[in-house]
């Protein structure tokens, strides 16, 4: 059976003109326009994913220090799992989002999003495990109220999943904890850090991780990492592809570099990847950076045909 993730909520509020990919990033929206992430959840609900992300991708200390707001990630981060939440209540209310799964639970879930905290794709500038595991663990305690599972998502490493991971199984009331690592572009050469998928994997399964995931990665490398990973494990897997072009080492979210997306990945081809993803043994699959509800929608739709 196939889970359906939403997409990239940051591309997706940008295109909607909340912010540009400067300063707070998808965290300004929070400040700006909370109706707008609001409606983005109920459109990929609506769309058809049964797990929606909060948007706490750049909640994070080192983010909200640009404009003097790094004391506020703890408030910022609550708010956006609150907003996730609404989302799915409102839309039960109304009779778009009302189907139950066999335990009677609301059938559409929140992850609770707990991404790198400096720059995405930056294995080298991964924080201490002391530094970063004080700022996650606050993180897991403000999401927790709202959220039906933890997301520890782009990590770049085995270590960057460790400090994230290991946070979300201690504070998060036994709630799933889904790791994302983020890989080499070039297919089969593992993480952006240079560990093998075997390496990382060996890292955090003492922590008895609830499903392995890559993202925010072309879907050719995530296809040939998801083939590795169903040798290595049991557990769900599964991968969320974004749309960038070959990203700069030295790229980072707020910087001149630009990345610019492929236009190769258009709906069908999105949607061919992620009948390829299935087959390599992925059951959960959605969208990363550039990925809006209308990809979600044809996923979704295709996927009812089968």
């Amino acid at each position: 059976m196939l889970t359906i993730l939403d997409g990239g909520m940051g591309r997706e509020l940008s295109r909607r003109g909340v912010h540009d990919n400067t300063g707070l990033w998808s965290a300004q929206a929070l400040l700006d326009a909370p109706e707008i992430v609001l409606q983005v959840h109920k459109d990929f609900i609506a769309a058809g994913a049964k797990i929606i992300t909060t948007n706490s991708y750049s909640t994070i200390p080192s983010y909200l220090g640009k404009s003097d707001l790094a004391k506020s990630y703890v408030e910022l981060t609550g708010l956006a799992g609150e907003l996730a939440r609404q989302a799915v209540e409102d839309l039960r209310r109304e009779g778009v989002s009302n189907d139950k799964n066999p335990k009677g639970e609301t059938a559409v879930q929140v992850a609770g999003s707990l991404p790198p905290l400096s720059e995405s794709f930056r294995p080298d500038l991964v924080p201490s495990s002391d530094d970063a595991e004080a700022i996650y663990a606050s993180m897991v305690k403000a999401l927790e109220p709202y959220v039906d599972l933890f997301l520890c998502e782009t990590m770049s490493s085995g270590a960057e999943a460790l400090h994230a991971a290991r946070q979300a199984k201690k504070h998060g009331n036994g709630k799933p904890v889904y790791v994302a690592w983020t890989l080499n572009e070039q297919p089969g050469k593992g993480l952006r850090s240079g560990e093998s998928i075997a390496q990382a994997l060996a890292l955090i399964e003492p922590l008895k991780i609830d499903a392995y995931l890559f993202n925010c990665t072309s879907p050719e490398a995530i296809l040939q990492a998801l083939k590795e990973l169903a040798s290595l494990t049991d557990k769900p897997i599964g991968g969320y592809p974004n749309r960038f072009n070959k990203v700069d080492p030295k790229w980072t979210l707020d910087n001149d570099i630009k990345t610019g997306l492929r236009n190769d990945i258009d709906i069908a081809f999105f949607v061919e990847m992620a009948h390829q993803l299935e087959a390599a043994g992925a059951t959960i699959i959605g969208g990363c950076c550039g990925i809006g509800p209308e990809y979600i929608e044809a996923l979704s739709q295709a996927h009812a045909q089968v």
